[in-house]
């Protein structure tokens, strides 16, 4: 037993010998050399190992510089595309108008009401006072106008004669003078055409004061028929536009005073739908440009811009928006929840994966490029719109190689060996 396990262990210790300092020569038995490869003299190969000469040999001369290990990296070939940059905003729907019909004079309300949700035309009756007296005070200055102008022609009769006393006083004093410059005249003749000359002037301004005064009459007596009339017109009180009324109308027999409500009348035909635009997004909108609401409900409506402010909300620091979207059906309300998409200019953009993002030391974001010579180049972006398909950057040239895989390993001006892929559709 003890010569079995001595020749065991000779043929264990053999074999590791084999593998350990003879693994070449294993290696070329296994390929199908003899097996005198094993006794075959590798002094020339271990003096080389350690570095010593063999004899009729020379070492060949090693380059003594270190090779700069390459970086790989998988670059994107990206080209530019016109994309539609619209603008996204959450808004409200809003009534094209909303007027509080309210009375100007005070009544009795003496018509039936109109109830909330009808549709009223303009002009309609909303609510009719109790005329009282008005009536007869109207009468009253009707009768005092024609009064007032039966005068007129009185006093214009004796204005006229005033005149021609004045005319005929004035002849009678020139001729005396210019006679008594001749001699033929006495001064007292003069004196006395003269004096009928002033009192000729004092008719005049006499009559003139009467008709001032008669024309000051009519005016007074047209005033009183004017607002007598116009308190008989405010008795009435009318839809100033086609619309719907959002409350009923005044009861029956309820005393209004002024200022009291009649009613509410709102018109959804246009409908305006309102939102605000951030400040950044507000150069890419503009007046007359085409708009698409998303309704909560599930309606979608289309319109135009109408108006955008030029006057921020001092909290939010944003600019209203109006868009008008017809609303013949009366479907929508004032009121409702909307997500508005504004057509904007179109504008060139990278497609990439969010991915290849990065930031440079200063915290800039960008991407870093494979330019000419394989050297790695940061470049600043502005991230547009970011989709489940990638990122919309802008700020790129028209071509770009982009890095996609390894950007956070390498640093602007490194020099880099690329492998490209497809590019992102």
């Amino acid at each position: 037993m003890k010569v079995v396990s001595f020749l065991t262990a000779v043929f264990v210790l053999s074999g590791l010998y084999a593998l350990i300092f003879e693994r070449e020569a294993v290696k070329e038995i296994s390929q199908g050399a003899p097996l005198t490869v094993l006794f075959t003299d590798n002094s020339t190969e271990d003096k080389a190992s350690i570095g010593e000469k063999p004899k009729g040999e020379t070492f060949p001369q090693q380059n003594t510089e270190t090779a700069t290990p390459e970086i790989k990296v998988i670059v994107m070939k990206s080209t530019a595309q016109e994309i539609d940059s619209a603008v996204i905003l959450r808004g409200q729907t809003e009534a094209a108008r909303e007027v509080e019909v309210r009375a100007e004079t005070s009544g009795q309300i003496i018509s039936d009401p109109l109830r909330k949700g009808n549709f009223v035309q303009e002009d309609q009756t909303l609510c009719q006072l109790d005329p009282g007296t008005r009536q007869n005070k109207l009468s009253d200055a009707i009768a005092r106008l024609a009064e007032a102008e039966s005068r007129g022609p009185e006093t214009q009769a004796r204005l006229s004669e005033a005149k021609s006393y004045l005319d005929e006083a004035q002849i009678n004093f020139n001729a005396a003078e210019k006679l008594a410059k001749e001699g033929y005249a006495s001064e007292t003749r003069v004196a006395a055409t003269a004096a009928a000359v002033r009192s000729a002037e004092a008719r005049v301004a006499s009559a003139l004061a009467g008709f001032k005064a008669t024309r000051s009459g009519i005016q007074t007596a047209e005033a009183a028929v004017a607002a007598a009339k116009n308190e008989i017109d405010r008795l009435t009180l009318k839809a100033p536009f086609d619309g719907l009324l959002e409350s009923d109308t005044a009861e029956i027999g309820s005393l209004l005073q002024p200022g009291a409500l009649c009613g509410t009348i709102i018109q959804l035909d246009p409908i305006k739908v309102v939102g605000f635009v951030a400040e950044v997004d507000m150069p890419r909108v503009k007046v007359g440009a085409r708009a698409r609401a998303e309704l909560l409900a599930g309606k979608t409506v289309y319109g135009v811009v109408t108006f955008l402010s030029r006057s921020a909300d001092k909290l939010t620091r944003t600019f209203r928006v109006d868009i008008d979207v017809p609303n013949s059906d009366l479907k929508i309300s004032d009121g409702q929840t909307a997500n508005i998409i504004i057509a904007a200019e179109g504008t060139t953009a990278h497609l990439v994966p969010p991915s290849a993002l990065t930031l440079n030391d200063s915290g800039d974001l960008g991407v870093r490029l494979v330019s000419d010579g394989a050297k790695v180049k940061f470049a600043p972006v502005k991230l547009m719109h970011d989709t489940a398909e990638g990122a919309w950057l802008v700020g790129l040239p028209e071509e770009a190689d982009i890095i996609v895989v390894g950007q956070e390993y390498v640093v602007e001006g490194v020099s880099v060996v690329p492998t490209f892929r497809e590019v992102m559709q």
